[in-house]
Formats: structure tokens, C-alpha cells, sequence
């Protein structure tokens, strides 16, 4: 029975910078949202750090990871622990975009009734007159509390109509996202029948199709700021849009991130075969999960 070479990485404390790195960077993010507004808060400077600390150390991290590929370091039964690595990844994310859509859910098909007198915790609310003449419904823009610490907005940013649709940059942002999966499909074919150019044209069309979307995801953060007075402190409404779409978009630039280091590999190094590439493979899942959450988005956030 034939036996193969099991290659074993030496000990590394990249992990722990990793560990800490993440710390910093959950800390600082929950910080400075908790911080919003206040003066003198020192919050965002942890999130940097956080930001600067984990950029460092993925960097050095796979830089090893892909010397020792190139190396011929790796057994198949490692590139199989790089497959189940990333599966485990994508389903973490999986699990962290469910928490927020499941809050999402709870809000608008439990608390926010019950606050409108419906239901049978809603008449016990009712009973209270906790908030009287509140009519339930979503998006929540309006609130009876003359008291309230925030400043609700004037508009949402849900479906416009038929008449306004190619003004609403939601679906534009469709658009480009999905084509975007069209184009690294295209690119991934182009690498398995050995067409270089073909990876790297549609490879580079993609990253830029990922620039033009966190540009219009900004004209419209621009758009509901400026123009709707919709803001993260806008109510629960505010809360849920921009927790929802801000942390897709961070996704986004992640994915981006991701599928330009591997044009940069493939334009700059001739890296990629057509029968061992998993780098890119990697990406490529990523940014088509990324596509498919943002689908979800756009259905419960803006359309539903």
C-alpha cells in the first residue's frame, strides 16, 4: 500500500496575533457603534488598530501558506484541510448573517405588532396605553414617543415603485452584484481550460465590478443620510438597514480583497494551474456566498 508525506507546518504564533487581532477588532467595532456621537471617545482608535493588527497578520500568514504550495510542501490530504477550512469559514458566516436576519424577522413579525395592539401580548400592551394611536407596520419611520432620544426618518429606503425603480440604486446594486457572479464564473472556466488571459480579463472585470458596488453602496449611505434623514440612530428600522447592509458591505470589500490578491498572483507571478488552483476557488465561494446573502438583503430589506 502506496503512503504519502504528510507535511507538517512548524509552530507559528500567527494564530494568536490572529486571535487578538479579531479581539481588537470586535471590541473596537461594538465600541464605537455603543459611541456614536459621543465627543471624545477614543473607541474608533481600538477598531483601527484591530483593522491594521489583522491585515498584518493574514498577510504574513498566507504569504506562508502559499510559499510552502509553491514549495511542493503539501500532501493532498492537506489542500483536503484547506476545503474544509474554508466550508467551516462560509458557514460561520452563514451563522453570523442568520443572527441578523433573525432579528430582523423578530422585530418585524413579533415586537413590532405587539406594539400596535396585535396579538395577545399585544393587548396586554395595549391595555397600558404604552404607546396609543401606534399603527403597526414596516418600514417603522414614524413613532408616537415625543421623548424619544433619536430622530426618526423621513423616508425609508424600501421599493420606490415602478415609476421611480431606475432612480433606486438597490437594484442597481442588483445588478452589478450578480453580474459580478456571472464574470468570476466566467473567469473560473477561462483558468480550468487554461486560458490565462481569459482568467485575467474577467478575474479583473469582476474586482472591478466589486469597486463600482461598495460606490454605489456609498451614494446611497449618502443618499439616506443627507436626503432621508436615515441613520443608524434612526429607531430600530435605522438600526436593522444599516447593521444588515454595513456588514454585507464589509463583505464585499473582503471578497474584493480576496479575488485582487489572486489577480495580482496570476498577472504578476503567472501563479494558478488549470488542475490546482484552490486560492482562487476559495474566493470565488466566498464572493458568490457574499452574492447570495445580498439577494436575501434585497428581498427582506428593501422589497419585502
Amino acid at each position: 500500500m502506496s503512503t504519502e508525506n504528510y507535511y507538517v507546518p512548524e509552530q507559528s504564533r500567527l494564530p494568536i496575533f490572529a486571535a487578538v487581532s479579531l479581539f481588537l477588532l470586535v471590541m473596537g467595532a461594538s465600541s464605537t457603534i455603543n459611541n456614536l456621537g459621543v465627543e471624545g471617545s477614543k473607541s474608533s482608535y481600538i477598531l483601527y488598530a484591530g483593522f491594521a493588527s489583522l491585515i498584518a497578520t493574514l498577510f504574513f500568514w498566507f504569504r506562508k501558506v502559499v510559499q510552502e504550495h509553491l514549495a511542493g510542501l503539501d500532501s493532498a490530504q492537506l489542500k483536503k484541510s484547506y476545503v474544509y477550512g474554508m466550508a467551516w469559514f462560509i458557514f460561520s458566516e452563514v451563522m453570523f448573517f442568520a443572527a441578523f436576519f433573525g432579528a430582523l424577522f423578530y422585530v418585524r413579525s413579533f415586537a413590532v405588532p405587539w406594539l400596535g395592539g396585535i396579538g395577545e401580548k399585544g393587548s396586554q400592551i395595549a391595555a397600558v396605553d404604552l404607546w396609543n394611536g401606534f399603527e403597526a407596520s414596516w418600514p417603522l419611520i414614524a413613532t408616537p414617543d415625543q421623548n424619544a432620544a433619536f430622530a426618526m426618518a423621513d423616508k425609508s429606503m424600501a421599493w420606490p415603485g415602478w415609476s421611480n425603480v431606475l432612480q433606486w440604486l438597490p437594484l442597481w446594486n442588483t445588478i452589478v452584484l450578480l453580474s459580478s457572479s456571472v464574470t468570476v464564473h466566467i473567469a473560473h472556466l477561462g483558468l480550468k481550460n487554461g486560458n490565462r488571459k481569459k482568467f485575467n480579463r474577467w478575474l479583473g472585470a469582476t474586482v472591478g465590478l466589486a469597486l463600482i458596488f461598495v460606490g454605489l453602496q456609498a451614494a446611497e449611505y449618502y443618499e439616506a443620510y443627507a436626503h432621508y434623514g436615515l441613520t443608524l440612530n434612526s429607531g430600530i428600522y435605522g438600526s436593522t438597514f444599516f447593521m444588515l447592509t454595513g456588514f454585507h458591505g464589509f463583505h464585499v470589500m473582503m471578497g474584493g480583497v480576496m479575488l485582487s490578491v489572486m489577480l495580482c498572483r496570476s498577472v504578476f507571478f503567472n501563479h494558478f494551474e488549470d488542475h490546482d488552483h484552490f486560492g482562487f476557488e476559495a474566493a470565488s465561494w466566498y464572493w458568490h456566498f457574499v452574492d447570495v446573502v445580498w439577494v436575501m438583503l434585497f428581498l427582506f430589506v428593501y422589497i419585502l
